[in-house]
């Protein structure tokens, strides 16, 4: 009733190739390195808006933690200048904060006791530097 397949299948020839694979290692390494990475960014440019002898401290670490992520290559970085808008803190602490939850889910998942108590260490700081950043005020036009 139906024809019989007459060329190989391209599902089985990809199996076929010799393509390097990464472990699901790896896989995790590379992608808590980028989480790791990301936070830093926002960790920076906080220094650059807010001066807090803290965040020095934590830019250190996690730099740290991403240099042996990616076997003592440490992450390149801008240096802070200052002149940030402090207006811009409590957005960053958030997104910074989103960051190392998703550092703190990688980590977590790889086993990587160091790494997961750092972000957790973060995700704590920036919820708690979030929610004492005043609210803007907005003014409301009545009719």
């Amino acid at each position: 009733m139906y024809e019989p397949i007459r060329t190989p299948s391209v599902h089985s020839m990809a199996a076929d190739q010799d393509v390097p694979h990464r472990s699901r290692t790896e896989e995790l390494d590379i992608r808590l390195a980028g989480h790791l990475t990301a936070l830093l960014t926002v960790t920076d440019e906080l220094r650059a808006t807010v001066r807090d002898p803290a965040l020095d401290d934590a830019a250190e670490r996690i730099a740290a933690q991403v240099a042996r992520l990616r076997g003592g290559a440490y992450p390149l970085r801008a240096a802070p200048t200052g002149g940030g808008d402090p207006a811009r803190a409590p957005r960053l602490h958030g997104r910074a904060r989103m960051l190392a939850g998703s550092a703190l889910a990688v980590a977590t998942s790889r086993a990587d006791a160091a790494a997961a108590a750092l972000a957790a260490e973060r995700m704590e700081a920036h919820a708690a530097a979030y929610t004492e950043a005043p609210a803007p005020v907005h003014e409301l036009a009545t009719a």
